[in-house]
């Protein structure tokens, strides 16, 4: 068992499938010699070499294409947007090119590629560079969608994800990077489609994604510790395929759901996971599902107005107490 930074968690969970199966390739902007923009690919270079390690130009477009092509011809590449913002210069892509392939050559072609990528707020970057992006993605049929929160999950989720036969768009949160987790020795292989109750509760279930797991964890032990109010928390960790089971098993038993979601409220993923609780669970439920959401804003460029539209331990505790006491 070793501690790891997020960080350096992306950079064991790539060395794990590059050593394990020669045909990985790993390309992007800076990350061969430079190890990343975020440093998440310290090293790889020197172990791998530059047959199999390459930096690319500043080409969104160039970096999906040459990894289609790759996936197409029998490789397994994961490719690196820097910023999941700029899905939207190569959105053909990722919307019409990746997901189709298999549907549209009746199975001739697989695509066996991962797109991972930079997402999410809190760490000064402005609103062309802080977004979450996630619900982009989620939309589009073909693509599966996976947001760790932790290191051991970012390479157990990285690992599934390189192993499946179809496009799997990987969202790391920056605001994560530099937090630290217990890893177990070895290799690490995950669930595509697996929730985690990170803590279970009888109350009230909170479903948090990436950078909104620690939040709502530490919003529920206050809950307890302030108004002895338990809460479950979910990591949903896989937005497609979404575990629907442990989500409504938890509504089961607990009666009540909040969904703490860093996309803008309109569209964002909870939306969807409410209207599933709706058509599924809705004599289980003992009140409206609640969702706690950044505003339909851009992100502002202000350090204190960033940290204020965010969803907060703050803003969870006192939506979940007002909420169970009306």
């Amino acid at each position: 068992m070793a501690e790891l930074t997020y960080r350096d968690a992306v950079t064991r969970a790539i060395a794990q499938e590059m050593s394990r199966d020669p045909d990985v390739i790993f390309f992007g902007e800076d990350v061969a010699k430079p190890g990343g923009v975020f440093k998440t690919t310290v090293g790889l270079y020197e172990q791998f070499g530059p047959r199999r390690v390459r930096d690319t130009p500043i080409s969104e477009q160039a970096i999906l294409g040459a990894a289609m092509g790759a996936a197409m011809t029998g490789l397994k590449p994961i490719a690196e947007i820097m910023f999941s913002d700029f899905f939207a210069v190569c959105f053909d892509y990722i919307a019409n090119e990746f997901p189709k392939s298999r549907y549209m050559s009746n199975g001739q072609l697989k695509c066996p590629l991962v797109v991972r990528t930079a997402n999410g707020a809190g760490s000064r970057f402005g609103a062309q560079h802080s977004q979450s992006v996630e619900n982009w993605a989620m939309m589009i049929p073909g693509l599966k969608v996976v947001a760790p929160s932790t290191p051991r999950d970012v390479i157990g989720l990285m690992a599934a994800a390189v192993r499946d036969p179809d496009p799997v768009i990987f969202f790391e949160h920056k605001s994560l990077y530099a937090t630290k987790g217990e890893v177990p020795d070895g290799e690490i292989v995950d669930t595509l489609g697996s929730a985690k109750i990170v803590r279970p509760g009888k109350d009230a279930t909170i479903l948090a994604l990436a950078l909104m797991v620690p939040r709502a964890l530490d919003a529920a032990t206050r809950l307890k510790r302030e108004h002895d109010i338990d809460c479950e928390v979910i990591d949903v960790r896989s937005l497609v395929p979404l575990d629907t089971r442990a989500i409504l098993g938890s509504v089961a038993r607990t009666h009540r759901v909040f969904t703490v979601e860093e996309n803008p409220r309109l569209c964002g993923w909870g939306a969807e996971i409410v209207s599933i609780i709706a058509d599924e669970a809705f004599y289980d439920l003992d009140g409206p599902p609640v969702r706690i959401t950044t505003p339909h804003i851009p992100l502002p460029a202000a350090d204190t107005l960033e940290d204020l539209v965010l969803p907060t331990p703050d803003r969870i505790v006192e939506t979940v107490r007002r909420s169970l006491s009306a």
